[in-house]
């Protein structure tokens, strides 16, 4: 019954987070509630029982792709312009969200650690069953994410060069 009301809360908390993400003018403001969202995921899966798919979750979404959005961002800075609306980021009122959502979160997590003994299913999901059912009954699936990244990919690119060319 426990493991059922923590499921709820990380899901209004990755709802609400994603929400969020999604109506933010400001892109840093946005990438912090999209890196929540994908941390409240993660204790979705461990809830479910797949511990690897949220370590995963951690380590390649709310990790490696979130700090290459961050240095995009920071690439794409404007000058003085924006340093002074970096300046206007930092004002803890704009944390006070984030903040909150995190804390929930975190909250969930170390009650999980120290008193549940195991994730919520009746088996746990091993790397290799990953691996089976990804290559096995959903190949098809896989094949066709892989297809439609390199096709935002090549979109990217030639967007990307078009703006560049108009530049110059």
């Amino acid at each position: 019954m426990l493991e059922v009301v923590l499921f709820y809360i990380a899901s209004a908390v990755a709802l609400l987070a994603t929400i969020l993400a999604m109506t933010r003018a400001n892109a840093i403001h946005a990438l912090i509630y999209l890196i929540i969202s994908l941390l409240a995921v993660a204790v979705i899966f461990f809830l479910i029982g797949a511990p690897f798919a949220a370590a995963l979750e951690i380590v390649i979404y709310a990790g490696a792709i979130m700090v290459l959005f961050v240095f995009v961002i920071m690439m794409l800075n404007l000058g003085e312009r924006g340093d002074a609306r970096e300046r206007q980021w930092l004002q803890p009122k704009i944390w006070f969200g984030p903040a909150i959502l995190s804390a929930v979160l975190l909250a969930e997590i170390v009650y999980l650690m120290g008193t549940v003994q195991g994730p919520a299913t009746v088996g746990i999901v091993t790397p290799k069953a990953v691996g089976l059912a990804l290559f096995g009954p959903y190949v098809v699936a896989v094949e066709l994410a892989a297809m439609l990244l390199l096709a935002g990919l090549v979109g990217s690119y030639h967007l990307g060069r078009r703006a560049l060319e108009r530049r110059h």
